[in-house]
């Protein structure tokens, strides 16, 4: 019988790798085969399989493996809650305005403002920090396996999003590249309106809350209350 975490490596992998594959190398030649919808279509159905994958090896490999530190430590869930909330302001800042996403032009990002001052790739940050506190939180080889593929599909993929951009759109996004930040600039955290904070905070204290009778777990505020 296959071991529960190497069919969750294989799906990490599985799921990476073809993100990566029918971004970048495959997509023109598939585009060109089944037209723009039917490799959205290919595209969405490789996610959602892969996905469920990683989810399902996820549940079956259980708390199996002794943590790599402490993750219960108070100091540490009081970061990992910081990089939550942080990570649900640059993925909610994301949704409007992003010349980064499918169909956007970088033409109509003239300035760089809110999340887009503390990085051009918001989103991906916001996944890469989520996975960052899991594994600060869970330290168990199946956490650290599903986040840290989510954190080099998001950091990896920011990346080779730069290079794709600027072949498809040239000086516009390479001048939104030099107005713009890869890493972020925490200095910039002041320019996000207030808000976008306040929403952040709130969808934190439901989806945390949320962990308690989805995943048995309780999270953010809710682990000290009770």
């Amino acid at each position: 019988m296959e071991n529960p975490l190497t069919s969750l490596i294989a799906a990490s992998v599985a799921f990476v790798g073809l993100h990566f594959a029918l971004s970048h190398p495959w997509r023109a030649a598939l585009v060109k085969a089944l037209g723009e919808r039917g490799f959205m279509a290919l595209y969405s159905v490789v996610a959602f399989v892969t996905l469920g994958w990683m989810i399902w090896a996820f549940r079956a490999v259980g708390t199996q493996g002794v943590p790599l530190w402490n993750g219960g430590n108070s100091a540490i869930w009081i970061i990992a809650c910081l990089l939550t909330i942080l990570a649900l302001v640059l993925l909610f800042g994301s949704l409007r305005g992003n010349p980064a996403l499918p169909g956007a032009q970088a033409q109509a990002a003239s300035q760089a403002k809110g999340v887009f001052a503390v990085t051009r790739h918001p989103m991906m940050w916001g996944f890469a920090l989520w996975a960052v506190a899991h594994m600060l939180v869970a330290p168990r080889p199946r956490t650290l396996v599903l986040a840290g593929a989510i954190l080099v599909l998001a950091l990896v993929g920011a990346h080779l999003q730069d290079r794709k951009k600027t072949v498809l759109l040239g000086t516009a996004w390479t001048n939104w590249e030099a107005r713009t930040g890869f890493w972020p600039r925490l200095t910039a955290l002041g320019q996000v309106p207030p808000l976008l904070w306040a929403g952040a905070v709130l969808a934190w204290l439901v989806i945390t809350w949320a962990h308690i009778p989805l995943a048995y777990v309780p999270a953010g505020v809710w682990r000290w209350m009770g």
